[in-house]
Order: structure tokens, then C-alpha cells, then sequence
């Protein structure tokens, strides 16, 4: 007997509600700096980011994800198109070539092209069945998909935005994490990493001409203040000392809002973006990073519950990709601000100002809310 679910997760859409007015009240806190005049100025257009992208996520909901099997190769090769013609034509800021100017707003394709990596492998995990594979079966498909990845991959990293690219190697090893693949496969992917940083390193110390051909100068510097900070405190490292500093000050309760000293005083670059978890930490403390960081668990959590409950190993496969590609930029941003990861320019999920990736992320829960949707529950077991 077929029981009926309500077509909105309204869970799911309360913690996003919970996100929305938490990215309201910080990025107004961060953006009073840049803006004297009018300080509302990034809250404002904070909002008109998030009607676009519930206007998105509400209208993926209602498209059918299974009619996305047919179009995830597609999508995939518009996607590596954008990022050719980024490549060609990008517009250039601060030293990275990302973004496509529409003249009254500018697209980022790299934020797109991680969902269209993540629809069209788990089209391809999905065609390969839930049956446990051997090491020897798994070898052809992990091949298959790291060509699927790599491709975007050293597209995104050569603009150069070494986070998304991380962004992008998150989302294969998740998805080759809860598929039938080998676990043997993911601990040779993991080897196989450690060897590349071990090479990288190889280089850096003894063909230093070679590595900086690899790595970009200014990637360079970012990881110099990371591994070195008390060196390079006032050079490569100061963006990284006045947040932890902020972060530190904020100790169980934080300076209050509007209140904290380094956000305030404008020592911490790009707080209303990329290090907008300084602001929380400054301001509202050890409490608020808390409640922000248990929103992100609990929005995970709901995902998983739905991604159980979903009636085709299609969607189960988008659902764990999104839950990569939200939770690793997490991590990352929220390490990279209190010196546990380098610095990388990811933002923070639903809470940094910005359109590209906020819209991503929206659009990932439009597909999570579309496979609720469509997903059937029965009260007893078919016989």
C-alpha cells in the first residue's frame, strides 16, 4: 500500500531558511567596511541572490531528475565548453581567470560544472548496478571516471582556482566511496595522492625551476603562510593571523554582533566572502560557529535520510555527489580560516556573499528536493 509523502521537505527547507537568516546577519556584520554608504548595500543584493536561487531550486524540484540520464553527457560537454571559452575569454580579477562577463553580472562556469560532473557520474555508477565489484572489474570504471574528472579538472586549476579543483577530485572520491567500486581502488587513489605531494615537495626542494612551473607563485605563497605563519605573519600569512586572531577573541560567547575589532577595523581581506567564518567566530563565538556548523549536520543529514529513501540508485548517486560537494567546501573554508587547510578561495556554503556559487548550491537542493519528491514509500512490504 503506497503511502503519501509531502511533496516539500519542509525540514530540509527550514534549515535552509535557518542558513538564509545566518548569511543576512554576518554578511551585513562584514560588509560594513566596504560599504560606508550604504551598508545594506551586500545584504540587499545577498537577497536578490537567494530569490534567484530559490526561483531555480524550485523549479529543478518540479523537473523530473530521471530525464537528466539523457542529459548529463550533454550538460558535462557545456560545461567544458563554458570552461574552454573562460579559458579564451574569461574575464580577469586578482590574478585568476574565472569569470565570464554578461556586463550587469558575471558568471562563474567551474561553479556549474560541478554538478554537471556529479549528474554524469552517477549516471555511469548507476549504469554499473549496487553489486560489490573486485578490484580487477572496478580498474576499467575507476579509469572511466577519473577521464570524466580530470578534464574539468586541470581546466579549473590552470585559471588558476585551486579550490574548485579540489572542489571537483571531492566529488570523484565520494561518489567511488559509496559505490560498488573496490575499496582497494580508493586506497590506490589515495596512495596515488600522497605520492603527487611527495613528488611536488621532491620538486620544490631540488628543482625549484621546475615546481614553479607547477604550482603558481602566488599558490606558493598562500601555502608558505600556512606552513610558516609565524614567519610570514605580515606578508603571505596575514590574512590567515588576523582571522585566527578574530576567530580566538571570540572565545564562548564572541564581542557581539556588529562588535568585533579585526572584522570591523577591515584587517581580515575578502570577510564578506571567502573568510566570512571570521566573522562568526569574532562576533557570536564558539556558540554561533556551533549552531552554524550543527545547520550544516543537520542539512546533511536530511539529504542522507532522503537519498534512503530514494527509489533509484540515479538518484541516490546525485544525492551523495551534492552531500561531497557541500560538505568538502565546508571543511575546507572553515579549516582554511583557522589554519588547519590552506588557504584556497572556496566560500562558504549558503553563507558567503556571492551569486555563482550560492546558486549552485541552491540548484544541488532543488535536485536533493525533486528526488523526494518523486520518491514513493509504502507502509507495508511488497510482496
Amino acid at each position: 500500500m503506497e503511502r503519501k509523502e509531502p511533496q516539500i521537505d519542509s525540514q530540509l527547507l527550514f534549515i535552509l531558511f535557518g542558513l538564509f537568516i545566518f548569511s543576512l546577519v554576518v554578511v551585513y556584520s562584514a560588509s560594513g567596511q566596504y560599504q560606508v554608504d550604504d551598508p545594506f548595500y551586500y545584504v540587499k543584493r545577498q537577497v536578490v541572490w537567494y530569490i534567484i536561487g530559490f526561483i531555480a531550486m524550485t523549479v529543478v524540484m518540479h523537473f523530473d531528475y530521471e530525464l537528466l540520464e539523457k542529459w548529463a553527457l550533454p550538460l558535462y560537454a557545456v560545461g567544458l565548453g563554458l570552461l574552454l571559452l573562460v579559458h579564451f575569454f574569461g574575464t580577469l580579477k586578482n590574478g585568476s581567470q574565472r569569470w565570464i562577463s554578461f556586463g550587469f553580472f558575471e558568471l562563474q562556469p567551474s561553479e556549474f560544472m560541478k554538478l554537471f560532473l556529479v549528474l554524469l557520474l552517477a549516471y555511469y555508477l548507476s549504469r554499473v548496478g549496487e553489486k560489490s565489484l573486485t578490484f580487477m572489474q572496478s580498474i576499467p570504471i575507476t579509469l572511466k571516471l577519473l577521464s570524466f574528472t580530470i578534464v574539468p579538472f586541470f581546466l579549473i586549476l590552470i585559471q588558476p582556482d585551486l579550490g574548485s579543483a579540489l572542489v571537483i577530485a571531492a566529488v570523484l572520491f565520494t561518489l567511488i566511496g559509496v559505490s560498488a567500486i573496490s575499496y582497494k581502488i580508493m586506497l590506490l587513489l589515495l596512495s596515488g595522492f600522497a605520492a603527487l605531494i611527495t613528488c611536488l615537495v621532491y620538486l620544490h626542494n631540488h628543482f625549484f625551476d621546475i615546481f614553479i612551473k607547477i604550482i603558481k607563485p602566488h599558490q606558493l605563497e598562500r601555502i608558505y603562510g600556512w606552513l610558516s605563519l609565524e614567519n610570514f605573519s605580515s606578508s603571505y600569512g596575514y590574512q590567515l593571523t588576523q582571522s585566527m586572531l578574530g576567530i580566538g577573541s571570540g572565545q564562548i560567547t564572541g564581542s557581539g554582533f556588529n562588535q568585533g575589532s579585526q572584522v570591523q577595523s577591515g584587517r581580515i581581506p575578502e570577510v564578506h566572502t571567502d573568510f566570512i567564518f571570521a566573522v562568526i567566530g569574532e562576533e557570536f563565538g564558539f556558540v554561533g560557529a556551533s549552531i552554524l556548523i550543527c545547520l550544516y549536520l543537520l542539512l546533511i543529514f536530511r539529504m542522507v535520510h532522503i537519498a534512503l529513501r530514494a527509489n533509484t540508485l540515479f538518484a541516490v548517486y546525485i544525492i551523495a555527489g551534492i552531500i561531497g560537494l557541500i560538505a568538502f567546501q565546508v571543511f575546507q573554508n572553515i579549516s582554511m580560516t583557522i589554519g588547519l587547510m590552506p588557504i584556497t578561495g572556496l566560500a562558504l556554503p549558503f553563507i558567503s556573499y556571492g551569486g555563482s556559487a550560492l546558486l549552485t548550491n541552491m540548484i544541488g537542493l532543488g535536485l536533493v528536493l525533486s528526488v523526494h519528491k518523486r520518491s514513493k514509500h509504502y507502509m507495508f512490504s511488497k510482496k
